[in-house]
C-alpha cells in the first residue's frame, strides 16, 4: 500500500511542531527521533521528486548540530560541547559528540544517582550517536556531499574514545551506556546490550562509504575502533525480548549483509547466530500478547522498531533468493522460517494508523518519536538502504 500522503503529512507536522520550519518556535531537537526524520525526508524526496524534502533533511542536520552540539540553554556552560571556538565548531560540529536532547540537565558529579530521574536527564547515549552516524552516512550518499561523511567519521572517533574503556590489563574494551554531555564522565556504567554490535556495523558502513569521497576523508580510518568492536562482539548473544531491540537486531543483520556485498570482510558475528537471536526475539514478541493490549498500554515507537526490522528481514530474504550462492542451506532455511513473522509489521502499522489510537496518553507523550518512526516503518528504504 502506498502511504506517501500519510508520511508527507506526518513529516510536515513534525517540521512545524519541532521548530524546524516554524521560526517562531524554539527548536525541540531529540537526537534519536531526528536521525529517523532525516532518513524519512530523504525517502520522501526520492519517492516524490520534491527537493524541498531534501532541503528539510539538510536543514535538520544543521539544526541538530547547532542545538545538540552545544550546551543547552539551561546549562551554566555555553558554546560547543567540544570546546571549540565558534568557527571551528561550525566546521566540526560532531567532534565532541551530540547531546541526547532530554529536558533536564545532566546529573551533577556530586548528585546521588536516581534511576528514575536519570531517564529524563541529558547526556550522551552511544546508541543515539550511531543512529546519527547512519543518518549522516545516508545524506552523504544521497547528496554526494563529503562534509556529512566527514562529520560521521569524526563523531565515530569522538564517541568511541569517550564511551569505551579497558576494565583491566589484557581485557577487551567495554562501553559505558550513558556519558556526560562533555564525555568527561560516565553517568550509567553498564554496557548497552547491542551497543558493540551497532558500533561495529556502523563503523564498517562508514568505511565502505568513505572511498567515494576522496582521500581526505578516506584517510580518517576507523581500523582500531573496528578491532575493539570485533573483540567486544566475540561469542556474544544478542537475543532480547524487547521488540525495539529485536527490530534493531534485524536491521543490523540486514545492514551487515549489505556491507558484505561491497567489502570482503571477516567479522566476529555470523549470520546463523544473528538470525537465531532474531528468531528468539520474534517468538517472544508473538507470545507476549502485546498486540491484544489496548493502545493506552502500548508504546508505539518500540513496536515500530520491530515492524521496521521486519521490513529489513523482507529485504534480506529477497537478497538470499537472488543470491543463493552467498547463503548456506541452513541460513536460507532460517530466513524462510523467519518469514512466518512477516505479518506482524502490517498488524502493527494498521493498528497505529487508526486516528483513535493517537489520542491516548502513551501516544501523545511520545508524539514526535511515535509519528516519525511510524513514517519510517511505512517507507523504510531511506533508513534501511545503505547504498544507492
Amino acid at each position: 500500500m502506498d502511504h506517501v500522503n500519510d508520511i508527507r503529512s506526518i513529516m510536515l507536522d513534525f517540521t512545524a511542531s519541532t521548530g524546524l520550519s516554524d521560526s517562531t518556535r524554539e527548536p525541540r531537537r531529540y537526537l534519536w527521533t531526528d536521525a529517523f526524520a532525516v532518513c524519512n525526508f530523504l525517502e520522501l524526496s526520492r519517492q516524490t521528486g520534491d527537493e524541498t524534502f531534501l532541503l528539510a533533511a539538510r536543514n535538520l542536520v544543521d539544526q541538530v548540530h547547532f542545538v545538540l552540539g552545544r550546551y543547552s540553554n539551561d546549562d551554566s556552560r555555553k558554546g560547543w560541547i567540544s570546546g571549540l571556538d565558534e568557527r571551528a565548531g561550525y566546521e566540526h560540529p560532531t567532534v565532541g559528540g551530540l547531546r541526547i536532547g532530554k529536558k533536564l540537565v545532566e546529573r551533577k558529579s556530586d548528585e546521588p544517582f536516581d534511576e528514575g530521574l536519570e531517564w529524563d536527564r541529558d547526556g550522551q547515549y552511544f546508541h543515539y550517536l550511531t543512529k546519527w552516524m547512519q543518518a549522516l552516512a545516508r545524506i552523504a550518499v544521497c547528496t554526494g556531499d563529503g562534509h556529512y561523511q566527514c562529520w560521521a567519521l569524526e563523531l565515530a572517533r569522538a564517541s568511541h574514545a569517550g564511551f569505551t574503556y579497558r576494565p583491566a590489563a589484557g581485557k577487551s574494551r567495554r562501553m559505558y551506556w550513558k556519558m556526560s554531555v562533555d564525555l568527561s564522565r560516565a553517568l550509567v556504567g553498564s554496557m548497552g546490550h547491542h551497543d558493540p554490535l551497532d558500533a561495529l556495523i556502523t563503523y564498517l558502513e562508514l568505511k565502505a562509504n568513505s572511498a567515494r569521497f576522496g582521500s581526505s576523508i578516506s584517510d580518517i580510518n576507523l581500523e582500531s575502533e573496528i578491532a575493539d568492536c570485533q573483540a567486544m562482539c566475540e561469542a556474544k548473544s544478542w537475543a532480547t525480548d524487547d521488540p525495539l531491540g529485536t527490530g534493531s537486531l534485524l536491521v543490523d543483520t540486514w545492514r551487515l549483509e549489505q556491507i558484505k556485498t561491497r567489502m570482503d570482510i571477516s567479522v566476529s558475528v555470523d549470520l546463523t547466530s544473528l538470525l537465531a537471536d532474531c528468531e528468539s526475539g520474534l517468538e517472544a514478541f508473538q507470545h507476549s500478547g502485546i498486540l491484544n493490549y489496548p493502545a493506552q498500554h502500548r508504546l508505539a515507537f518500540r513496536e515500530f522498531g520491530l515492524s521496521t526490522g521486519l521490513h529489513a528481514l523482507a529485504s534480506l530474504n529477497d537478497l538470499a533468493r537472488h543470491n543463493t550462492n552467498r547463503f548456506s542451506i541452513a541460513e536460507r532455511r532460517q530466513l524462510a522460517r523467519l518469514g512466518k513473522f512477516s505479518y506482524l509489521s502490517e498488524v502493527i502499522e494498521g493498528f497505529w494508523l487508526l486516528p483513535a489510537n493517537w489520542q491516548v496518553r502513551t501516544w501523545r507523550e511520545h508524539a514526535d518519536i511515535n509519528s516519525v518512526m511510524l513514517a519510517t516503518s511505512l517507507a523504510p528504504d531511506g533508513y534501511l538502504s545503505i547504498f544507492p
